[in-house]
């Protein structure tokens, strides 16, 4: 957390789809899970919303030699910072979910599926932390591939903070929301969240961005600054590019 001229801190929030820590395809496929733990910590963020992040693989750990012994949120967590993870989808050779890393203290974390259909398992991990005397609400979201049940999932986020997240504590809400168009962000602005909003960074492809799958909202929180590491090394580690967001907290 930084400090601006006029005394009011300065909250860095990302939030990146790792891909469940592999690129690539078949016999070809490489391991970035070790050059991702690097660019986590280069973010220097006080909040980091994970996606698509493995718990365990038995069929990739018998592949890779250097597989990690840990899960890969604790693997991923810098000196410094405490994870939270939750599982999103079970498959025949593991599970994997979104994570939370954050240098502040956790005060509770739990989840919610918010699972459209049976082809697509998803959810949502929500954590609070105090940040500089303040009571702040993460959600992390991975949305569906089907506008339908983007809408619908959309719905049942805004559910879960009415639920859970009293209407006088900040509440942010982040992740890879999967939508090429615009009507999750009207449906989140409906509900009181917005994001920095100048102009938009594209996040995906990570190769060749063309449009903005990733985002960071929040309710409570003043909206000022967006950004998108880019070049080689970023595009190499997952299919997405990270997204990293600033809030100036209020009084």
């Amino acid at each position: 957390m930084t400090d601006t001229h006029d005394d009011l801190p300065i909250l860095r929030v990302a939030t990146y789809n790792i891909h469940k820590g592999v690129q690539g395809l078949g016999p070809v496929r490489r391991l970035e899970i070790h050059n991702l733990g690097l660019a986590v910590e280069q973010m220097d963020a006080d909040i980091i919303c994970l996606q698509e992040v493995r718990k365990d693989n038995r069929k990739e750990e018998s592949f890779f030699n250097n597989w990690p012994e840990q899960n890969q949120a604790d693997f991923l967590t810098p000196l410094g910072y405490t994870a939270a993870y939750r599982t999103n989808a079970t498959t025949r050779w593991g599970e994997h979910g979104n994570a939370l890393l954050t240098r502040w203290p956790i005060l509770e974390s739990n989840h919610r599926d918010i699972s459209d259909h049976r082809f697509e398992q998803r959810g949502l991990l929500h954590v609070a932390m105090e940040i500089a005397g303040q009571r702040i609400h993460t959600i992390v979201v991975h949305l569906g591939l089907v506008h339908g049940s983007r809408l619908r999932q959309t719905a049942l986020i805004h559910e879960f903070i009415k639920a859970h997240v009293p209407d006088d504590e900040p509440v942010i809400v982040a992740g890879d929301f999967n939508d090429w168009g615009f009507q999750v962000k009207r449906m989140l602005a409906g509900f009181g969240l917005f994001e920095y909003d100048e102009q938009p960074l594209m996040t995906y492809p990570s190769r060749l961005p063309v449009v903005q799958l990733d985002h960071v909202y929040a309710r409570g929180l003043t909206p000022c600054g967006l950004f998108v590491p880019r070049g080689r090394i970023w595009w190499r580690m997952s299919d997405h590019l990270p997204l990293i967001a600033e809030f100036r907290l209020r009084d």
